[in-house]
C-alpha cells in the first residue's frame, strides 16, 4: 500500500493548516506507505513513469515528516497517487499532467490529470452561468472597464492562475489607483483576468465547501479581517464555523455531475453571498480546519473514494 504525493517541498508543509498532511498521517495510519516527490522529480520511459521519491514517517506534530529512505520509484508499485501541486498552474504544471497521463493508465491519480488541465479553477465555473454573478475573461483593458461602469461601479478582477488571494483587487470607479491596477492585473494587456461583479456578502465571509465525488462533506466561512477584502486564509481571514444552505446544496448537486464524469475526487468549492465563486481541483484545502470545528476526519472519506478506484493495466500494453 504505497502512496506518492506529488507536491512541494515538505518545508512548505504547515502541519496544523495543510491537508495534504492530514492525507499522508491518513494514509500511514492505515499501514500504507507515504512517499513525496516534487512535480520536477518525475520521469518516463517508455510508458512507465517514474520519481526520485523519499519514504516518509509523517509526524507526529510538530514535525512534518522524517526521510526513511530515498528511492527510484516505479509508479505502478504505487496504490494511488495525489497531484497536490499548488499553483501557478504554468506550463510546468501542465506538463506535468501529462505524466500523470501515464500513471493514470495503472494507477488511480487524484485528481485525475486530465480534469486539471480542463477545469481551471477560475474558468470552470462559466460553465454554470446560472450559479454566478456577471463575469468576463478578457484582457482588453476597455471592455474590463465597461464592464466596471455596467455592473455598478464596483467589480473584482482577479488572475486565471491564482491562489490564495494573489493578484485579486476592488475596482471602483473613480479610485485614481483604477487604471493601474488594471495594467498591472492584465500585463498591460496581455495576460487574461476574470472580472466579476463585486458581491458586498463578502464581508459576511467566503463559504469553502469540501466535496469527495461531488458530495458535500464540510464547509465553513473565511472571514476578511477588516483591512482587507479578500477570504482566504492566506490573508489572515478567519475560520467560523456554518451551516450549508438550500442554495448552498442546489449548487453542488449542479456540480456533481461534471465533477464526477471527470473523476474530480476532491474539490473544494468557494461561495460568497449564494454565488459559486472558484472550483478549486488542483490541491484544495480545508480538512484541518472542518477537523477542528465538526470533529470530522475528511481526509477518510477522499482515501477511500481514491481506493475504490481500481488498478487496471493499459489496453494496448505490449504482448509477448
Amino acid at each position: 500500500m504505497r502512496a506518492l504525493f506529488v507536491m512541494d517541498p515538505l518545508s512548505t508543509i504547515h502541519v496544523d493548516k495543510d491537508s495534504s498532511y492530514a492525507l499522508m498521517l491518513e494514509w500511514q495510519a492505515r499501514g500504507g506507505e507515504v512517499w513525496h516527490c516534487g512535480p520536477g522529480d518525475l520521469w518516463s520511459l517508455g510508458d512507465r513513469v517514474f520519481a526520485a521519491a523519499s519514504r516518509l514517517r509523517v509526524g507526529p506534530r510538530p514535525a512534518v515528516a522524517e526521510i526513511l529512505q530515498t528511492a527510484e520509484l516505479d509508479t505502478s508499485t504505487c496504490r494511488v497517487v495525489f497531484k497536490r501541486t499548488d499553483p501557478p498552474f504554468d506550463m510546468t504544471y501542465i506538463f506535468c499532467t501529462y505524466l500523470l497521463d501515464l500513471v493514470a493508465r495503472r494507477v488511480p491519480v487524484v485528481n485525475a490529470p486530465h480534469a486539471l488541465r480542463d477545469a481551471n479553477e477560475k474558468m470552470v465555473i462559466t460553465r454554470f452561468p446560472e450559479l454566478i454573478v456577471p463575469s468576463m475573461v478578457t484582457r482588453d483593458q476597455g471592455r474590463i472597464r465597461s464592464f466596471l461602469s455596467e455592473h455598478g461601479g464596483r467589480a473584482v478582477i482577479k488572475p486565471w492562475d491564482g491562489n490564495g488571494g494573489r493578484g485579486i483587487f476592488v475596482l471602483e470607479e473613480g479610485d485614481r489607483n483604477l487604471n493601474s491596477m488594471i495594467e498591472s492585473g492584465t500585463a498591460d494587456g496581455r495576460d487574461f483576468v476574470m472580472v466579476q461583479r463585486y458581491i458586498p456578502e463578502i464581508t459576511e465571509g467566503d463559504k469553502r465547501i469540501i466535496l469527495v465525488d461531488g458530495v458535500p462533506k464540510g464547509a465553513f466561512l473565511r472571514v476578511p479581517t477588516k483591512n482587507d477584502h479578500r477570504g482566504n486564509m492566506h490573508t489572515g481571514a478567519t475560520v467560523q464555523g456554518c451551516e450549508m444552505t438550500e442554495r448552498d446544496l442546489r449548487i453542488c448537486d449542479a456540480l456533481k455531475p461534471f465533477l464526477v464524469q471527470n473523476d474530480l475526487i476532491f474539490t473544494g468549492i468557494d461561495i460568497i453571498g449564494g454565488w459559486l465563486t472558484e472550483v478549486n481541483v488542483t490541491s484544495p484545502t480545508g480538512l484541518q480546519e472542518c477537523t477542528r470545528l465538526y470533529g470530522s476526519h475528511i481526509e477518510a472519506d477522499i482515501i477511500d473514494a481514491a481506493l475504490s478506484r481500481p488498478l487496471r493495466e493499459p489496453d494496448d500494453k505490449e504482448k509477448p
